[in-house]
């Protein structure tokens, strides 16, 4: 496993981290919390793995204490990463919690301290490496009060890097953007960026490096939903609790289109793996957030950070793909959040 560190400070993750939706939530099949304990620490005893991400949402808390479990005596060994910004203490809220849809947010000074605490008694630490706000939106972008109060948090030593998650549609493009503009000492940025997806991924990487010096990125969506672990056909079903069987069947037969022109990327290493070198070719990417849902991907994404690097006449030729859309003429894609420069 090789590492990247957060610019600015003494923290290195893991160029492949493990993102604890997978086992908390289940939108990906149902895991019992010991066989989620057992796959985290394999991650980090085996293979290498050092940052781990989780929020206060995912199976309102289960993701963290879950964490707090695995690693509890080995807290030196890994890097927390969690998020806040829904209300989960809503009785009706937590009741109701399936599937994909929000929550009420809140942002306020007081509610984001509150949350940080119950954060920190569920992960059973006293600081959280990266803490990030829950698909924010451009309201909060705008609310310099907001990122003030995580710059104290991270004065009295509860956070060692800030920033914000976007989604939870690939979009958000804006939201990124100007967050950079107005809080250029943002330490991290979450969103989906991927081969077969790489707008506006690409886009708001162009304003970190324009505008914000520190600000690197962990990716989640790294493999399209899936799409790019190269295993889907035709004839794929997915379990009636899995978020993408609500997905319209183009979804699948056009993706299956694109990963074909793909091949060329799979001669030293599986189509997973060159999916994550691609996103590792970014020098601003700290660290790239697969979904793992059992040992064999465990052991297929981890491998991938010491495979070689793509070639320059790879990158090149994703590229010219992905400028005609990977051969597939298919209508726009509908995004959420700003897409166009709005600035009042």
């Amino acid at each position: 496993m090789r590492f990247r560190q957060f610019p600015g400070t003494d923290l290195t993750a893991s160029e492949v981290g493990f993102g604890t939706w997978t086992l908390s939530t289940g939108w990906w099949g149902e895991k019992t919390d010991d066989e989620a304990v057992e796959l985290l620490r394999v991650a980090n005893s085996k293979y290498g793995v050092s940052f781990f991400d989780t929020a206060d949402t995912y199976g309102n808390g289960r993701g963290e204490r879950q964490l707090a479990r695995a690693f509890r005596g080995k807290r030196n060994q890994v890097l927390y990463s969690t998020k806040i910004g829904y209300d989960i203490y809503d009785h009706a809220a937590q009741s109701s919690r399936r599937g994909q849809s929000e929550l009420p947010q809140k942002f306020d000074r007081d509610y984001m301290r509150f949350a940080l605490d119950r954060c920190l008694e569920r992960l059973e630490t006293d600081h959280v490496d990266v803490l990030q706000l829950h698909n924010v939106k451009m309201e909060q972008v705008r609310d310099a009060a907001i990122w003030q109060t995580l710059r104290e948090m991270k004065e009295e030593g509860l956070i060692r890097v800030w920033g914000a998650a976007f989604g939870p549609a690939i979009g958000w493009l804006y939201e990124a953007v100007e967050l950079c503009e107005r809080e250029n000492d943002i330490g991290t940025i979450q969103m989906i960026w991927n081969v077969l997806e790489q707008h506006p991924g690409t886009a708001i990487i162009d304003a970190a490096n324009e505008l914000a010096p520190n600000c690197c990125f962990n990716i989640r969506v790294t493999h399209a939903s899936g799409m790019l672990e190269g295993k889907y056909t035709e004839d794929t079903v997915f379990p009636a609790n899995d978020h993408r069987r609500h997905r319209p069947r183009s979804w699948l037969t056009n993706g299956l289109k694109k990963v074909r022109t793909l091949d060329f990327l799979t001669t030293e290493m599986t189509l997973g793996q060159a999916a994550l070198k691609w996103l590792l070719a970014e020098p601003r990417v700290v660290t790239t957030l697969p979904n793992i849902y059992d040992l064999d991907q465990l052991r297929e994404f981890t491998e991938a950070s010491e495979k070689p690097d793509l070639s320059a006449g790879q990158m090149e030729r994703v590229t010219a793909l992905a400028e005609r859309n990977f051969g597939v003429d298919e209508g726009p894609m509908v995004y959420k959040g700003t897409m166009e420069r709005v600035t009042t």
